[in-house]
């Protein structure tokens, strides 16, 4: 199992930071990939993967609820970690469009969204790419980017789209478009339709997430996520695909190293 995006910076953490680890390692998590949300949480993200010795892999990126009035002040300074000799950055992210409390913002997300697309297109790095209540505007954005491409002489988007819970539609113009589903814990939640919405929906588009300490899987649900929870999540897709868990965790895995180059 590889968890695609943890954030295990947050304060939660901290008390048992270290068992934490061990717990993830001891349950047969391979990798744990660590996204930014802006330009204050830098440090934070490298201090805890530096600790780990490895394990955990950085990714670096201004989420779109936290676009505020400095938000270009916040661009310049991710970007200048970004564009660092050795940046030790494995994805851009977390990055996106979020219309859910405010909309504000609205033009300022998606100026930031495109510039930040456009820094992964330069580095080839992948997106993690954050979309809620903002579908549309958030594909549109990616298909224009990878209209640009070429005449950029830049490679086009690629990347996965976060903690995916759309409609079965929604699935397929994204994987159409070359990029991954972030699957993690909304599949085992009661009244959640994602099972059906991934019929059709090739196993190979698929990476594992946590999102932790959110979406929390059933049975833990309501108690802080970890990255080994995502056997709850493999056993889900598992009942869609008709695999056992093994041969969930085995493809998914080779989609996570695919997508971000990984050994």
């Amino acid at each position: 199992m590889i968890d695609t995006h943890c954030h295990l910076d947050d304060p939660v953490y901290t008390e048992d930071f270290e068992e934490v680890l061990s717990a993830q390692q001891a349950a047969g998590v391979e990798r744990i990939l660590v996204p930014g949300v802006d330009a204050t949480n830098i440090d934070a993200v490298l201090d805890v993967c530096t600790r780990s010795n490895g394990y955990l892999l950085p990714a670096i990126g201004l989420h779109p609820e936290n676009i505020l009035a400095d938000w270009k002040q916040q661009l310049d300074t991710i970007h200048s970690r970004l564009s660092a000799p050795q940046s030790p950055y494995i994805a851009v992210g977390e990055i996106g469009l979020d219309y859910h409390t405010d909309t504000m913002y609205k033009k300022e997300q998606k100026e930031a969204f495109r510039r930040q697309l456009l820094w992964a297109q330069e580095k080839d790095l992948p997106a993690m790419i954050h979309c809620r209540e903002a579908t549309e505007d958030c594909l549109e954005i990616i298909r224009q980017a990878n209209r640009e491409a070429a005449e950029k002489g830049l490679p086009v988007v690629r990347g996965v789209m976060h903690c995916f819970s759309g409609s079965h539609e929604v699935a397929r113009q994204i994987v159409d478009m070359g990029l991954y589903l972030g699957i993690g814990g909304v599949i085992t939640f009661k009244n959640c339709r994602l099972k059906e919405h991934l019929h059709g929906i090739p196993l190979d588009r698929l990476v594992l997430e946590t999102d932790a300490p959110y979406m929390t899987p059933v049975p833990y649900r309501g108690k802080r996520n970890e990255s080994r929870y995502m056997t709850y999540v493999m056993d889900a897709l598992g009942e869609v695909y008709g695999l056992a868990p093994a041969e969930i965790d085995f493809q998914t895995t080779l989609n996570t190293k695919t997508l971000f180059g990984l050994s």
